[in-house]
């Protein structure tokens, strides 16, 4: 199995690099291809992104469901694997992704440990380890074969906010099987720490409630999430 890694990005450069590295240092043969979809960044993102080893691509606008699915599609792999700019995926995550493949999953991610010390992150790394839909934030890495992605239409470009859970829900209801494997990623904690942690959780939890329950468009959940958040 070939893996393409998809990040897509936006003023990221100092983060970009180094999770560049770490995949080429660790995905071996198995990754073939690194593709960073900007959206527009007005930083040296895409010149940090090119000397890391990536392919740069310009999506033709901002947003990351667009952004995703515009990498997706320059992508030759047998499995996609979009992960965050900030996030440090498993040093064996290859091997763990083929492996959850081979064992009959059409998708999955891994649960998380945060960069910073604090009982509260370790409390919210605690419960990335269960599958319920709304554990699956964005801040989770994402794999899935390639084929079913595209047979479901990938990311919804109208979710310009909870594009994941939106895939996600529709994913499961045409059957496919989500697995959260042990192995951890490393995400920064940069939201909580711009933030709270309260806040953030207050964030989390009025948007996902009202885009579950349909109550609110997505463009104005963004302008929700984003006025709650910094």
């Amino acid at each position: 199995m070939t893996i393409s890694v998809v990040i897509p990005v936006l003023n990221e450069s100092k983060y970009i690099g180094n999770t560049v590295r770490h995949l080429r240092r660790h995905g071996g043969e198995r990754v073939i291809e690194i593709i960073v979809a900007d959206g527009g960044s007005t930083d040296d993102t895409a010149q940090v992104a090119l000397e890391a080893g990536a392919t740069v691509i310009h999506a033709p606008e901002a947003g990351r469901g667009v952004q995703m699915n515009f990498g997706a599609r320059q992508c030759t792999g047998d499995i996609l694997y979009f992960i965050h700019a900030d996030t440090i995926p498993p040093e064996a995550f290859t091997t763990d992704i083929e492996r959850a493949l081979l064992d009959g999953w059409h998708m999955g991610n891994f649960q998380y440990s945060f960069d910073a010390p604090g009982i509260l992150l370790g409390v919210n790394a605690v419960f990335t380890r269960f599958s319920w839909l709304f554990l699956q934030g964005g801040d989770k890495t994402f794999f899935i074969r390639r084929e079913i992605f595209f047979s479901l239409g990938g990311y919804d470009p109208g979710h310009v906010v909870m594009e994941e859970y939106d895939f996600l829900r529709r994913a499961k209801r045409a059957g496919y099987k989500l697995t959260v494997l042990p192995c951890k990623c490393l995400v920064s904690a940069r939201k909580f720490e711009r933030n709270s942690w309260l806040r953030v959780q207050i964030a989390y939890l009025l948007v996902y409630n009202l885009w579950a329950w349909g109550l609110v468009k997505p463009k104005t959940l963004k302008v929700i999430y984003w006025r709650i958040l910094s």
